[in-house]
């Protein structure tokens, strides 16, 4: 298992990507508008590990010492079965998926850890 990226709201996403990648020199990976309907855009830097922006217009951030963190995302080898598993054997609950995306070109599913932070599941396919 391997972290692939986490994700963080934002206000302004072509000002967050001034700042990443205008000003840190960071590169963006990729930009699309997920089954949310929210648009999501990639940087990272020399590793593989990246961070995903998401935008949506009416998302509320809150207080800046509200939280912002979305998702945590996890490579793994079978998210249908370790769904399965998570789900029959701790309390974790399935939040959307298992399905197919191809924004990430991978099968993918949202669960809750036990404080009920979220976990994007990713099994990267080749085929999507």
């Amino acid at each position: 298992m391997d972290v692939i990226h986490s994700a963080i709201w934002v206000s302004d996403v072509e000002q967050t990507l001034g700042f990443y990648v205008g000003e840190l020199g960071l590169e963006k990976t990729n930009d699309f508008v997920g089954g949310d309907d929210a648009r999501n855009v990639y940087v990272r830097g020399e590793s593989e590990t990246e961070i995903q922006f998401k935008h949506k217009e009416e998302h509320d951030l809150g207080e800046p010492s509200t939280r912002r963190f979305d998702h945590l995302a996890l490579e793994v080898d079978d998210t249908d079965a370790l769904v399965e598993r998570l789900t029959e054997e701790t309390e974790s609950e399935l939040l959307r998926g298992p399905l197919d995306s191809t924004g990430v070109s991978g099968r993918i599913a949202f669960v809750t850890d036990p404080d009920g932070h979220v976990l994007e599941l990713i099994e990267p396919r080749d085929d999507l």
